[in-house]
């Protein structure tokens, strides 16, 4: 039902949303091993135009990373310690007014090599206790069950999700959270942005080039994507058995992108993009591949193996609601001097009509009405708006954060929501990314601030990770209140 003041329904989801690996730190305590997250190094002076370079990582980078002793280099070992002051976090949390907070598991804490005996208890511990803590507090838990922090050791042995012995890995730690946690979770996504694994397959799948075959890098990638297709269908099959009630969600990187002109060749290019884009959520809503990326995969000589039977999974154990991310959109253009910015791990032609962030991702609030529009005439499904917020260096004036840019850059981004919404697209929720500030995921630094609370760290470590109320913290907090009617 509709708050008769407002687009926003009656008990639409606002919040926000971290991930473990950028959050937690405790990268080594209590039992939990190694995930390829901690493998990740800063970088600084980074080429934001060659996104595989910086997120590819060599067998020579992981030994260091497993050998070495200075954890120093790897800023998502640390996090912002949410492990240890996450009582006091979601106490910020539920001053703001936040009604739901997306969060992850670190799969490498309830099964520290993916494949062990038993769970790790201390994991599973720690967990239970968050939940509780936010239910506590009247926040409604969202967990992403695999959030770039696969466990390193099937990086290691088989590839990542190249083998099909991790879709078995993964359903079983699944098939745990869902019997641990049942009473305290309805809300489940399988895997964050789950496109990504092309952008950055060893991020998100723990795949390395170095070790496929030569010639069938591209196809493992693909092959990796597929075991996670059937393990998102048998995880979602499981939730639905044994959490009556329970929704499933899977998660797109929602990457808008228009034609740079209207020359009929830059249209098909942009065409072709989206195409790209819709598949992944094609196969998780719709339940199989569509026959244009079928016939592609053809063309390009790239042979998914499937085992009898996952063809039927597909189809049979489809999601029941669509979350995706959205910070900016793209044009396409197949002319040479198409000026190409960076984007989220992206690449695009720059639209001269854009404002762009300091990392150059174009900021278009209608892009946003236009991914709903999008999403819910293809679909027919809920949405879920589960990251979209800006990247900022933040600074501290007489004790306080003055960052009246994200508000603005909010506040253009719910209008345009409120008027998606009024035209009919039913959308469940939404959580800013990141609700506090947190490793960034792509750049691994701290000074790329997205958070309503400012955390004292900067990116060699240093600060007392002291949390501060930034201006957008009262102004979001006035937003719940109001459910989305004051905006000022």
């Amino acid at each position: 039902m509709k708050d008769t003041q407002s687009g926003f329904p009656e008990h639409f989801l606002w919040g926000g949303a971290i991930a473990a690996n950028q959050a937690e730190g405790a990268w080594n305590l209590d039992g939990k091993g190694p995930s390829v997250a901690d493998a990740i190094t800063y970088k600084a002076n980074l080429d934001l135009t060659n996104y595989e370079g910086h997120m590819a990582l060599s067998d020579q980078n992981i030994d260091d990373a497993l050998n070495g002793h200075n954890d120093a280099l790897y800023p998502k070992r640390r996090g912002i310690d949410f492990y240890h002051r996450y009582k006091d976090d979601l106490a910020l949390f539920a001053e703001m007014g936040c009604k739901v907070l997306r969060v992850s598991i670190a799969w490498a804490r309830i099964f520290p090599t993916g494949e062990d005996a038993e769970p790790n208890e201390a994991g599973l511990q720690f967990y239970e206790d968050l939940f509780r803590e936010m239910r506590k507090h009247q926040i409604e838990p969202l967990v992403t069950l695999s959030h770039y922090e696969m466990p390193l050791v099937l990086s290691e042995k088989y590839n990542g999700w190249v083998h099909r012995n991790v879709v078995d890995a993964f359903v079983r730690y699944s098939n745990v959270c869902f019997d641990r946690y049942k009473d305290l979770v309805r809300y489940w996504l399988t895997f964050n942005e789950i496109d990504s694994i092309h952008r950055h397959p060893f991020t998100t799948a723990g795949i390395r080039h170095e070790k496929s075959a030569p010639g069938r890098e591209t196809r493992d990638v693909y092959q990796g994507l597929h075991h996670q297709f059937v393990a998102s269908a048998l995880a979602t099959r499981d939730c639905h058995a044994k959490i009556p009630g329970s929704q499933v969600g899977c998660m797109l990187t929602k990457l808008t992108t228009y034609p740079r002109t209207c020359h009929p060749a830059d249209v098909e290019a942009t065409l072709k993009k989206n195409i790209e884009n819709y598949f992944y959520t094609d196969v998780q809503i719709r339940g199989a591949y569509p026959p244009l990326i079928k016939r592609d995969l053809e063309l390009r000589g790239i042979q998914i193996e499937m085992q009898p039977g996952d063809e039927d999974i597909l189809r049979q154990y489809t999601v029941d609601f669509l979350s995706f991310s959205y910070y900016m959109s793209l044009t396409e253009s197949t002319q040479p001097d198409a000026e190409r910015i960076a984007g989220n791990t992206v690449l695009g032609v720059k639209n001269p009509y854009l404002p762009a962030s300091e990392w150059g991702w174009q900021i278009d609030p209608v892009g946003l009405k236009i991914s709903l529009l999008e999403l819910y005439d293809r679909y027919q499904k809920p949405l879920f708006i589960v990251e979209n917020g800006l990247g900022a260096k933040d600074s501290i004036e007489d004790g306080k954060i003055h960052d009246g840019y994200r508000i603005d850059y909010f506040r253009s981004h719910f209008e345009q929501m409120e008027q998606a919404i009024n035209e009919g697209v039913e959308l469940m929720g939404f959580t800013s990314w990141g609700t506090i500030d947190i490793i960034s995921a792509g750049t691994s630094q701290m000074t790329k601030r997205y958070g309503f609370i400012y955390v004292d760290q900067d990116d060699d470590g240093n600060g007392s990770l002291a949390r501060l109320r930034k201006d957008s913290f009262w102004w979001y907090k006035k937003v719940i209140a109001s459910n989305g009617r004051d905006l000022d």
